[in-house]
């Protein structure tokens, strides 16, 4: 029996959600920066920074992801490499006599 991963996806409501809370979230900051009680710049200025944290959080996310991916590929190869071996090797093979005699002088 293979014992392939199989390849976990999200369902369509956790992905809907998903993007509803970030547009709830990013209108609801929106908003707050807008009706703060402050100059033009500093409500840029916290806007400019809100987008920058966003961005920052995706390109984070994005790093974490393929790093994962790539550390399940390795771990894949290794798995194969070693199903391959334990597939060709055969405990019950008798060993040729030159072999035997190789053995028996190291």
């Amino acid at each position: 029996m293979s014992d392939t991963p199989v390849k976990q996806q999200s369902t369509a409501a956790f992905y809907g959600q998903a993007v509803a809370s970030f547009a709830v979230a990013m209108a609801a900051t929106a908003i707050g920066i807008y009706q703060l009680n402050a100059n033009a710049w500093v409500r840029g200025f916290l806007a400019i920074a809100v987008l920058y944290l966003v961005t920052s959080a995706f390109t984070l996310a994005k790093v974490i992801r393929d790093r994962q991916e790539a550390g399940q590929i390795v771990s894949r190869v290794d798995q194969a490499r070693l199903e391959k071996l334990l597939a060709d090797h055969d405990p019950y093979e008798k060993a040729s006599p030159r072999t035997a005699a190789s053995d028996r002088t190291h």
